[in-house]
């Protein structure tokens, strides 16, 4: 028989997500305490923050962050993104912070925006694949605020930066809750990892990440990868256009073009291959999980399970990871869907979704330019 039923955001659309946002967390100081003593021991810790939830490590620590790589199977020229905490000094990071980086870190840190900024020469080598630029974020979420202060307190400069890529392996489906982490990471967790619970992602979607790490060489703001900050806020705030990557722009996180993929086989359809797909036409064998705007036909065939999705881009990217986890759980033959908007507003969900679908060699047609 053919199920209904539906995915919904668990933070209404518009929900603010910077300038230090809520969690309804539970994690006490002990635990901070705790986390933060490992990382400054070099061993690894998960904590959320209000994107996904972050696999960390000491960033200044070649093992530390080489034990990151180790767990994920991370490639070791691909960079990770360095956390820190409110009030840092980028300065022990960046050689410049040219005055664009400081009216964006005005405008919207803490919050789901990094900044690619050109990197000390002493420093940040381990987490910039080998590149000369770093990537730097504060994040909003309290408990992130709170572990990254602990640690940077431990420091003898009191200075310090959390490398931490999403807690999740390689090319996998980014996690959105702390039991996302524990079942993606089994054997760190029984060995000791804390893994901080700090509710579900307000964002649920990777940062948005801009290079300025270019900008002496007339190069300008390029936008390396979507997310919640939109290249029109950011355009907004500088009083210039952003650009898009060229052949000699930075290496970022999750960039691939194929990414964020369930280990279901995904495919992006247009709402006419939905209609025959509901009516049993050209249907893959097994049973199908459909993602759709509308609300399910009431002729709809039997082996298709459909799931009714927000059409709001906040709201969807919220839910978009703890549903491709549930779906993946539910041992379908394939992941049908429909394929999202294709204006302004959507661009960071179809970045995801569509190298979701692009890791499995399907038409992709569809797919937006990133």
């Amino acid at each position: 028989m053919s199920t209904r039923s539906s995915f919904s955001s668990e933070v209404p659309a518009g929900a603010n997500v910077g300038r230090g946002a809520g969690s309804g967390s539970s994690v006490d100081e002990v635990s901070i305490s705790r986390a933060a003593d490992r990382l400054l021991a070099g061993e690894l810790v998960a904590f959320p923050t209000e994107t996904v939830y972050g696999l960390g490590a000491d960033a200044e620590n070649p093992h530390a962050v080489a034990r990151i790589y180790a767990a994920k199977g991370r490639p070791s020229n691909h960079p990770v993104i360095v956390h820190v905490a409110p009030g840092a000094d980028l300065h022990y990071w960046a050689r410049e912070i040219p005055p664009q980086a400081q009216r964006l870190i005005e405008a919207f840190w803490p919050g789901p925006l990094t900044l690619i900024l050109p990197r000390v020469a002493e420093r940040g080598e381990v987490v910039s694949g080998g590149q000369d630029s770093i990537g730097l974020r504060c994040p909003s979420h309290p408990v992130a605020q709170a572990l990254l202060s602990a640690f940077a307190a431990g420091k003898p400069n009191g200075q310090g930066g959390v490398a931490a890529p999403s807690a999740n392996k390689f090319g996998q489906v980014s996690p959105t809750h702390a039991n996302h982490v524990r079942s993606e990471f089994p054997a760190e967790v029984a060995q000791g990892m804390p893994v901080l619970d700090g509710g579900p992602s307000e964002v649920g979607i990777e940062s948005t990440i801009l290079d300025l790490s270019r900008l002496a060489q007339g190069a300008g703001p390029v936008l390396l990868r979507p997310g919640h900050i939109t290249p029109a806020q950011i355009e907004a705030v500088l009083g210039e256009p952003v650009g898009m990557p060229d052949a000699a722009a930075p290496r970022a996180s999750g960039t691939l073009k194929a990414h964020y993929a369930p280990h279901t086989p995904l495919e992006l359809v247009t709402l006419q291959r939905l209609a025959e797909v509901a009516n049993g036409q050209a249907l893959p064998a097994g049973q199908v999980a459909v993602v759709a705007f509308d609300t399910a036909p009431q002729a709809l065939d039997d082996r298709i399970i459909w799931h009714t999705v927000a059409n709001d881009p906040a709201s969807y990217a919220q839910s978009l990871y703890a549903m491709l986890r549930e779906l993946d759980s539910g041992r379908y033959a394939r992941i049908l869907v429909q394929t999202p908007p294709q204006d302004a507003s959507w661009r960071a969900v179809n970045d995801r979704i569509g190298r979701a679908a692009a890791a499995f060699s399907l038409d992709t047609t569809d797919l937006s330019e990133t």
